[in-house]
């Protein structure tokens, strides 16, 4: 024990260090999402983060986003504990088997207008899970995807990037014109 204890402090903690933050430009890009979806909405932006059977790297990235590098409750934009008040659902991983349903049950629940984000390279295409006998693919295979955020994971600036392409390119929520990739 002691030697772990004299190791530690030698050495310091194995932990990276916090990329390097431009407050100004993550300041512009939450302003500038806020300022679009009071204009598309009306009011501020609602998510809802659905994790359709990831390996959680993604989710940790979304998490970032309310830390105090971010922190985008400042602007506005926040997450939301139901679907039922959500404006996007950003749904991360390969859809699997077991989760297809409570997946879909979550879409159906989301009032419109209701955006579907696909949030990583899994659940573009099921990522190195596709084909597996527990995974039906990507989130397209179960719901009407939006807008798709590439990354394994994606960094909070492209999260808040691709809300941003979202909120200004879409015309119409939940059958409209597609965000390109």
């Amino acid at each position: 024990m002691r030697r772990m204890l004299f190791k530690s402090l030698v050495y310091g903690p194995l932990t990276e260090a916090a990329p390097p933050r431009s407050e100004a430009a993550v300041a512009e890009l939450a302003a500038r999402v806020d300022q679009a979806a009071r204009a598309r909405l009306g009011r501020t932006l609602a998510i809802r983060e659905v994790d359709a059977g990831s390996c959680n790297a993604c989710e940790l990235e979304i998490h970032a986003l309310n830390n105090v590098l971010y922190d985008l409750e400042r602007f506005g934009i926040r997450f939301v504990a139901s679907p039922r008040h959500a404006d996007v659902l950003l749904v991360t991983g390969p859809v699997t088997t077991n989760l297809r349903q409570a997946l879909e049950r979550t879409y159906q629940a989301t009032p419109d207008p209701k955006w579907v984000v696909a949030v990583g390279d899994c659940a573009r295409d099921g990522g190195v899970f596709a084909g597996s006998y527990a995974c039906v693919g990507g989130v397209s295979a179960a719901l009407p995807v939006d807008l798709h955020i590439s990354g394994c994971p994606p960094t909070p600036l492209a999260l808040l990037q691709g809300l941003l392409a979202l909120l200004e390119s879409v015309e119409s929520p939940s059958g409209g014109k597609k965000v390109r990739d």
